[in-house]
């Protein structure tokens, strides 16, 4: 092999900007397309939203304005403005910024004045307005650098700081954003800023009882076993309940960071509350009795938090202050405290927790003999699990390209074939199903070590305690565009809304969109999704080009197959809507037929015939299906 040159030629200093554009991983995490809610494009919006809230916590500004159309962002907040003769630096020079100063911002998220650099240099158009004193101050970037440095000039706009980006689709490829998970990210905002008003594309967000507003929106309140707890105290704030779903449902934060991953103060907090409860009815619980159901909230405020990445998703160890105790000890002395109390001066919430925490206890040991069984077949399974084709990165890995780890649930050898044979098998897995799930609505878990395919995805995605040791970040459900395969998407989303709710929640399931036509003549080729893009497909190649219906998965072959779950994969995510609890879902469209159900199909129920290169569409009247869906 020939020897590499390494000389000083070799070394090359990248300028910040350069910087990012070839690393943005490192500043704002996976990019993504936006069809998962910890997508790139979602980073950069809640990066200059820090900004605003800073103010807000700050006392300045109590209304931000938000707007997302198409692929332009607006934020413009009322707060103090950026000094206006440091607006170009503190957008475009790292270590940068207002913040420094901790008794100015004692307790900011955003401390290393990276955020607002790392969204300049990866939007095509970036640009910035300062408000303050009756001037104002306005620089225009693209890509990082800066392209139009306007004078300034007085105005009559109240003070605050202005923010228009449009991200760069070069990195950013095929992006879109989903209103419901910006929507999200607005809730958590006014949810942890009590007296804050941000207004979404015409809708106000506001909360009065902070992390008790939040999961009452969150939490089916038909299922909740007694009302919501709720605690607060300097520098932190605690709510929590138990329900009927299985698993355990955690929201956390760290200085208004939405904590996704969890860190040292979620595992605190289940730790403290396990011991106070234990002393409370002064009985040795199992730990997973008491957690069982559990659905909670906790929000602490912390001087200059150590998070695990830029993109501040998991907090490590370290103490509440600089001279204060751990944040271990400071939550669990603040729990040991006020749920004590709490339980104390309400009984009958006492005696409800303690009712849920009994009924976990039976139904752990309902089911022990048959999930001993279960785990030793799916144990010995797992040496020659013909189902299971893995990869070789996990998510509860430590390699950097963890995010992208996938699981493919499929229907059948022959599309389980097609992905296997196209995948990347550093970071793509494939689970086969032998056919139509069970339809466990209604039924209790003991039917996941029951029923053998249910126990073996189970133990796939190792979920079986908890996500902390989830083995892949995206679970993709990728079936046939038929009634077959649409009615196996919803047995598996069945399957994960009755037992790992969370699973959903939390982003991590999605729907595989595949073509539906191609459409091509000798020189191009194009794959369509919808009738709509083959129209299109047709007008532009003209002269009659050739079109094909993929009827099914196993009818695209492995070369075309890997053209679709690349880099231009098209992912539809399992986003649950908060207007209808999962268990009112399940009953309505999983559960025995309804009338509801029965008129909600005949007036929306289409037939689609197909012609030589045309569909149309009739609908379908009530004497055409009336003894179909009686």
């Amino acid at each position: 092999m020939a020897e590499i040159d390494y000389s000083d030629d070799s070394i090359r200093s990248l300028d910040w900007k350069e910087h990012i554009r070839l690393r943005p991983g490192m500043y704002i995490g996976k990019l993504g397309d936006g069809s998962a809610y910890d997508d790139g494009i979602y980073v950069l919006l809640k990066e200059i939203l820090d900004n605003s809230i800073d103010e807000f916590v700050m006392g300045s500004g109590k209304t931000i304005e938000v707007t997302v159309s198409e692929k332009k962002v607006s934020v413009r907040d009322y707060g103090r403005g950026i000094p206006l003769g440091k607006v170009i630096d503190c957008v475009s020079k790292i270590n940068t910024g207002g913040k420094y100063d901790s008794k100015a911002f004692q307790k900011s998220v955003g401390l290393n004045g990276v955020g607002t650099k790392a969204v300049n240099a990866l939007s095509a158009s970036f640009v910035v307005q300062s408000y303050r004193d009756g001037r104002t101050k306005k620089a225009e970037f693209e890509k990082g650098v800066l392209i139009n440095d306007l004078p300034e000039i007085e105005t009559t706009q109240r003070n605050g700081t202005a923010v228009t980006f449009y991200a760069d689709d070069t990195i950013f490829r095929n992006y879109r954003f989903i209103p419901e998970f910006v929507e999200s990210m607005i809730w958590n905002y006014v949810f942890l800023n009590s007296g804050l008003t941000i207004n979404f594309n015409g809708t106000k967000f506001f909360s009065e009882r902070g992390l008790y507003d939040l999961l009452t929106r969150n939490t089916d309140a038909e299922t909740l076993r007694y009302p919501v707890i709720h605690l607060k105290g300097e520098d932190i704030e605690v709510a929590m309940t138990h329900g009927q779903q299985y698993g355990e449902e955690y929201y956390s934060f760290v200085n208004g960071q939405h904590t996704t991953q969890g860190g040292t103060h979620q595992a605190a907090f289940r730790e403290a509350v396990v011991k106070t409860i234990r002393e409370f009815y002064k009985k040795e619980f199992d730990a997973s009795d008491i957690r069982a159901s559990i659905v909670a909230a906790i929000s602490i405020r912390v001087q200059e938090p150590v998070f695990e990445s830029q993109t501040k998703t998991k907090l490590g160890s370290q103490n509440i202050a600089e001279d204060g105790p751990s944040v271990r000890t400071f939550i669990n002395d603040f729990v040991k405290k006020e749920l004590d109390d709490y339980l104390h001066k309400h009984p009958a919430d006492a005696d409800a927790m303690l009712k849920r925490i009994l009924q976990s206890e039976r139904e752990r040991k309902d089911i022990a003999g048959i999930k001993k069984l279960a785990n030793e077949r799916a144990k010995k399974a797992s040496l020659h699990n013909k189902k299971l084709r893995d990869c070789k990165i996990h998510f509860d890995d430590t390699h950097e390209r963890k995010q992208d780890t996938t699981l493919f649930i499929t229907e059948g050898d022959s599309a389980s074939g097609s992905i296997t044979k196209s995948r990347d098998v550093m970071t793509q897995a494939v689970f086969s199903l032998k056919g139509k799930p069970l339809n466990c609505y209604g039924l209790t878990k003991k039917v996941v070590y029951e029923n053998e395919e249910f126990n073996l995805l189970q133990h796939a995605l190792n979920i079986e305690d908890g996500l902390d040791n989830l083995r892949y970040n995206n679970i993709v459900i990728a079936t046939d565009a038929d009634v077959d395969g649409m009615h196996i998407r919803l047995l598996l989303m069945t399957f994960f809304l009755q037992f790992f709710p969370d699973l959903v929640k939390a982003g991590h399931v999605s729907i595989l969109q595949t073509p539906l036509f191609r459409v091509r003549n000798k020189k191009e080729t194009i794959y369509c999704y919808s009738d709509e893009e083959r129209q299109r497909a047709i007008h532009k190649l003209g002269n009659k080009p050739e079109i094909t219906r993929f009827k099914g998965l196993g009818e695209i072959s492995p070369d075309e197959f890997g053209l679709f779950i690349g880099e231009d994969i098209r992912l539809d995510p399992v986003i649950l809507s908060k207007e209808h609890g999962i268990k009112s879902v399940l009953e309505y469209y999983m559960g025995k037929n309804t009338p509801d159900r029965q008129q909600h199909i005949i007036r929306n129920l289409r037939v689609e015939v197909d012609f030589i290169g045309e569909e149309q569409a009739a609908p379908v009247t009530e004497d055409h299906i009336e003894a179909e869906v009686a």
